[in-house]
């Protein structure tokens, strides 16, 4: 690090320069990269995928999302009564949208299209595999619909599952609004933080971190599918994980220039010190990613691939572009210097105290504070949210209380398609009526030797009680048809996801673990501190799911804030997406905070003046990251769609659980607890580490009482 940090500052205006070629190509990619991202959720290999896959290139049409086409004949009249202008109503919209396949009553034959009151009839509507969040087929289908109604003198409605999700807004969510509210938090705490002009060099470290990853991940798209949910996590967490390393390493900057280092020594030592641990923690966010490179889902994997690009950007920019603009102009831009870094926080030194003596009381509050926060963990159901969780008004929303008005409950959002050969479906269709829980099951049309069954449930299929429905509908068709039987929809999709994501999850965590304890190894010389960490961050994260399965799928609070009833689900994507940031977000404030006291020991060889002055310089910093970050998480919550929503305030709670109870009551209290044995490294493994070992040794007394409050440069320990 004091070699880069040298190198950097004698090529300052070379990477200076390089850096903004950067920025500027990456003003242009931002603005490109939307119309190339992805909205394929398929699963290959799976047999709802497969079926699916089939759909697409037989008949041309996806069940991504599919649309229920809701007509109303007026009061005193029939829907029979209207036949001939219902089903003029829907021939005119399949001659408006041609790419569409449309299923009606006339269609079907089926009387189960029709509502309790003989007023409603509804239509499945299936549209070609979207390429863009703009709803483009919605905005094609429901003009078309009504123009056709009005003619006949019919009411009509729109609505599907992904309407719904999105609260009726076609329009999609604006990265570039998101981001704004995220910058705005965030200069709001660094403004605390340093009092000085100097706030604005992290947004702009933030600023060229995000849009040189925009720029790599635009590149990959002429490779490999990158999902759209990629632009919404480089800058929203780009934008958090940015500004929390430049906060880690101006901060020991001016420590260093407050204890008499001149410019360009505070730059080496920030860069040999706090550079060290941004470089241990970005390396540690980007292999927590790797458990979604490894899911065999795809989006999944593009957003891994997207998501390991944020850390090491911002790694890079931070140890390069940062140091040369701080030795550049950065005493000119410190000013005014109202706060002083000379000093640990008196207030987190108390705090931290505080801990060492009661350090049983501390553990104790926080271990059991966690519990509290874990136990609704017990009642997770993975799925996707109900549709009583998603839009609670618009023209979506009434079409769903027009068919629960007339006896059609929303099972109609959630239908299954079944493929099966010509001349068997008929018998399909047979054997899927019988089974629990679907309303009907209707033939219909013959392309290339494979026949469509539409199977409409009862209830929709989004939880592990969808998938039993598409598994017993599968056995029977099997067991009643002869030949090939393919299920697809959106309950066979749930279903896919837990055999693709689940079953082999476990080992992927525990590969996961196991890579970031050895680098935590070698980064803290220490045995029991990785090991500490990384089963602090299990905890923690239970905790998170725990808080997110109160707050979402039972609903308490979710309804107050967001207008969002109980989702009773968390979608089947989220929670290894949330682990997968999470895990190495939070282990970023482990290493903040286990690397400078490392180094307080280092320097003292007494543990309680390790934790004194490693809370006490370091508990400010991580208080304002996690504040930062919460910030960003916050306007991703803003973001409409229920998933995104979740996604956002689990990140959110998550590094606020992280940096309050764990690293701020737990570890100084574990660290004090676990004395000389917190730094133990045996010489053995050290070598295989290639770094200094770290024999045994007891503790020294504190010979510093208040351990940094002084301005003098500390003295290395003899």
């Amino acid at each position: 690090m004091e070699s880069l940090a040298r190198v950097v500052m004698h090529h300052r205006r070379l990477i200076s320069a390089v850096w903004f070629v950067l920025f500027a190509a990456g003003l242009f990619a931002a603005s490109a990269l939307s119309d190339r991202l992805s909205l394929d959720f398929s699963l290959p290999g799976q047999p709802g995928s497969e079926a699916e896959e089939q759909l697409i290139e037989t008949y041309g049409v996806s069940t991504f999302d599919t649309f229920v086409a809701v007509v109303t004949v007026p009061e005193g009249q029939t829907v029979e009564q209207q036949a001939p202008q219902v089903a003029k109503v829907f021939d005119s919209l399949r001659e408006s949208v041609p790419a569409a396949r449309v299923v009606d009553l006339a269609s079907a034959g089926d009387e189960a299209f029709v509502s309790d009151d003989g007023r409603t009839t509804f239509a499945l509507v299936q549209a070609p595999q979207p390429q863009s969040f703009d709803f483009t087929y919605a905005i094609e289908i429901e003009p078309a619909l009504a123009k056709a109604a009005e003619g006949a003198g019919l009411d009509s409605q729109l609505t599907s599952y992904g309407l719904l999700s999105a609260g009726g807004d076609t329009e999609g969510p604006s990265v570039l609004v998101e981001t704004l509210i995220g910058a705005t938090g965030a200069l709001l705490v660094l403004l605390f933080v340093f009092a000085s002009f100097l706030a604005l060099l992290p947004l702009l470290i933030a600023a060229v971190s995000i849009l040189t990853t925009f720029l790599l991940v635009l590149g990959l798209t002429y490779i490999t599918e990158m999902s759209f949910v990629v632009q919404f996590l480089i800058s929203l967490i780009g934008l958090g994980v940015a500004i929390d390393y430049s906060l880690l390493l101006v901060s020991r900057w001016r420590e260093e220039r407050a204890h008499g280092h001149d410019n360009e020594e505070a730059v080496v030592i920030a860069m040999r010190t706090a550079g060290h641990a941004v470089f241990a923690s970005g390396v540690t966010v980007a292999i927590s990613l790797m458990a979604l490179l490894v899911v065999p889902v795809p989006f999944l994997r593009s957003m891994g691939l997207g998501g390991m690009l944020i850390p090491i950007v911002s790694v890079a920019v931070v140890l390069t572009l940062l140091p040369a603009l701080l030795s550049s102009f950065g005493p000119k831009v410190d000013y005014p210097r109202i706060r002083k870094e000379g000093v640990a926080s008196r207030g987190w030194t108390a705090w931290a105290g505080l801990i060492v003596e009661r350090r049983f009381i501390a553990a104790g509050v926080a271990l059991v504070a966690l519990a509290l926060l874990i136990f609704p963990l017990f009642s997770l159901k993975i799925g996707q949210a109900g549709v009583e969780s998603l839009a609670r008004s618009g023209p979506s929303y009434d079409a769903v209380q027009t068919l629960r008005a007339g006896g059609i409950d929303s099972g109609v959002l959630t239908p299954l398609t079944i493929l099966v050969e010509d001349g068997q479906a008929q018998a399909a269709a047979d054997a899927a009526e019988v089974v629990d829980g679907i309303r009907t099951a209707a033939v219909g049309e013959t392309v290339d030797g494979f026949t469509l069954v539409d199977v409409i449930p009862v209830k929709e299929m989004v939880d592990s009680d969808g998938t039993a429905v598409v598994n017993a509908v599968r056995s029977s068709v099997e067991a009643g048809t002869d030949g090939s039987v393919q299920v697809t929809g959106a309950g066979a999709v749930v279903s896919d996801y837990f055999n693709a994501i689940y079953e082999k999850f476990p080992y992927v965590l525990a590969l996961i673990s196991a890579i970031t304890f050895v680098l935590l190894v070698r980064t803290f010389r220490s045995i029991l501190l990785p090991l500490k960490a990384v089963l602090l961050n299990l905890i923690s994260l239970a905790a998170v799911f725990g808080a997110i399965v109160f707050f979402w799928q039972q609903g308490h609070g979710s309804d107050a804030i967001f207008a969002v009833s109980a989702t009773g689900a968390i979608t089947f994507w989220l929670p290894v997406v949330i682990f997968a940031f999470l895990f190495g977000l939070s282990m970023d404030y482990e290493v903040f905070i286990l690397a400078r006291m490392r180094e307080e020991y280092d320097d003292t060889g007494s543990t309680q003046a390790a934790v004194t002055t490693g809370l006490g310089r370091t508990g400010r910093l991580v208080t304002s990251a996690a504040l930062i970050l919460f910030f960003a998480f916050a306007a991703l919550a803003s973001a409409p769609g229920t998933d995104i929503k979740v996604l956002g305030t689990a990140l959110g709670v998550g590094i606020l659980i992280d940096a309050t109870i764990v690293r701020a009551l737990l570890v100084p209290a574990l660290v004090s607890l676990f004395g000389k044995y917190n730094w133990w490294l045996p010489a053995g493994v050290a070598r295989i580490l290639r770094v200094a070992p770290s024999p045994l040794a007891d503790d020294r007394p504190a010979t510093r009482a208040a351990d940094d409050l002084s301005v003098s440069p500390p003295v290395p320990a003899s």
